[in-house]
């Protein structure tokens, strides 16, 4: 894909040449001096009053940031500049930028050189306006960045309706650093992004549990049903794959004597996209030594209060329309139990040929390369996911879905694992962690099976995993979140792209010559 300028961009580059013709770098080298941000102005200066006249308090205030929007009334002018924090309005007077004869610096460069999307620095002091306003009054200004591209200019007309918003998605996702300016709430999901991962971080901190990193790129994908993605290591000549889950390696390290370990992890899965799936997302995963599924849901119910709190100010959050309530305890049914509530059929008594026909009878399409257990999550993601609003802990899942969960203390056919469900999909899944070695490899090879049959999200065996567990791992439960999907709920987003900085897109076609 090639670019042809714009006139509006030919026009700024023109600009570009005047400015230096001037003497004026349109990108300075030198570091500017910010003394404050726009908020720390609204916060330091809301008791000053409105200017008087023939005094002017001392020019203490220096401020930078883009320029979004200029009115220009002769020989002053009212702009509004934006930094990491807000808006700032400040008023510009061409006597007092420049003070002597030569009033290039207002009448050529402010009015007709600069342009809205450009990076200004300005130095002067805080006043109030006659309609209150706090501006800055100018003293000195000075070009930051030459903008060579126009912003989207948003218009509204008379009778309230938007024109020309930048609101197309694939354009917004494509180049998010324009979202980002022209659509303040886009940053605000993403600083409620930070405020989600730091809160969720000081909790399990506080706990005595220990964040380390695990390897991205690793010999077995492990950890997790998924489809991964293949890479080659030209040194070693070894194919690798991108990491599907952490879990293996962070069980290594209980293993090894830490009593509990978390990690917020980017994981790669080479499968469909949609509203809450993306090939690269975030995951944080937590495993703690002498412990199980029943201490997990206590604990991780208390930390979904903390991060909401820390997200909105309160254990609740709305997300399309509906009010979601982390501070109630959250409701505790069985994956099974679920299932036969809806249908009638106890699945978990039933063969794979009964299960089979119900799944055809609820209309869900099945494969020979699905197993009983597979076949019993593609019934519960049909019947009973969609209707989980608030927080639900889903246990007890049959044997065949859970190959790293150790089998359920009153039922083998079962494990002790839950799944947690907030807005009709899953953020969290936790188990009681297998620590038996023969067992999990007797699993594994119940995974290479299916395998064989076809199912190409089914589990490697690890030989080195399981040569660990055989030196004894203790007790343990472990949870993974999807941070991506907490995120969307805690913002309102309906879309995981909305919450990645740089969704996975196909790629754009650019001219290299």
């Amino acid at each position: 894909m090639s670019h042809t300028p714009s006139e509006q961009e030919l026009h700024r580059r023109e600009a570009l040449g005047k400015l230096r013709a001037l003497g004026i770098e349109p990108f300075p080298a030198a570091q500017f001096p910010v003394s404050h941000s726009a908020e720390k102005v609204k916060a330091e200066f809301k008791e000053v009053g409105h200017a008087v006249e023939g005094q002017q308090p001392e020019a203490n205030v220096v401020l930078a940031g883009r320029l979004m929007s200029v009115r220009v009334m002769g020989k002053a002018s009212f702009a509004v500049l934006r930094d990491g924090s807000g808006d700032q309005q400040i008023y510009v007077n061409r006597d007092e930028i420049c003070p002597g004869e030569d009033k290039t610096l207002y009448n050529e460069v402010f009015k007709k050189l600069l342009h809205l999307g450009d990076f200004i620095g300005v130095k002067g002091f805080m006043f109030r306006t006659q309609t209150g306003e706090l501006t800055l009054h100018v003293k000195e200004l000075t070009v930051l960045a030459k903008s060579l591209r126009p912003l989207p200019v948003v218009k509204t007309d008379d009778q309230g309706n938007v024109h020309d918003a930048f609101t197309d998605p694939e354009l917004r996702y494509r180049m998010r650093y324009v979202d980002l300016i022209v659509n303040p709430q886009v940053k605000e999901t993403f600083l409620k992004r930070t405020r989600i991962f730091n809160a969720m971080r000081n909790a399990f901190q506080d706990a005595g549990y220990i964040e380390v990193d695990t390897p991205v790129m690793q010999p077995i994908p492990g950890g997790a049903a998924a489809r991964p993605f293949i890479t080659h290591h030209n040194a070693l000549d070894t194919e690798f794959y991108l990491r599907i889950a952490n879990e293996l390696y962070l069980k290594r390290c209980i293993v090894g004597g830490f009593d509990g370990v978390f990690e917020f992890s980017r994981n790669f899965r080479n499968e469909g996209m949609d509203r809450t799936h993306n090939p690269e997302f975030t995951v944080m995963e937590l495993y703690v030594a002498y412990k199980d599924y029943h201490w997990m849901m206590n604990f991780i119910e208390g930390v979904f209060r903390k991060v909401a709190t820390a997200a909105n100010g309160s254990p609740t959050a709305t997300f399309q329309g509906k009010e979601i309530d982390f501070g109630t305890p959250f409701k505790r049914i069985t994956m099974c139990g679920a299932i036969q509530e809806k249908t009638g059929v106890d699945v978990l008594n039933a063969d794979e040929q009964t299960i089979g026909a119900l799944c055809k009878k609820h209309g869900i399409e099945i494969t020979a390369a699905m197993g009983k257990g597979k076949l019993i999550d593609e019934l519960f993601s049909e019947l009973v996911q969609p209707e989980l609003i608030q927080p639900t802990f889903v246990m007890d899942f049959p044997l065949e879905m859970s190959p790293l969960c150790k089998k359920h203390r009153d039922d083998d056919r079962l494990t002790e694992r839950f799944e947690l469900y907030v807005a009709g999909f899953e953020v969290g899944n936790a188990y009681s962690e297998l620590n038996d070695p023969i067992d999990q490899r007797e699993r594994f090879e119940e995974q290479l099976k299916l395998m064989e049959r076809g199912d190409d999200e089914a589990m490697f065996i690890d030989q080195d995993f399981l040569r660990a567990l055989e030196y004894g791992m203790p007790p343990t439960s472990g949870i993974g979140i999807g941070m991506d999907r907490l995120v969307m709920l805690l913002t309102d987003n309906p879309a995981i792209q909305e919450v990645l900085l740089f969704p996975q897109m196909r790629p754009e076609r650019f001219d290299q010559g």
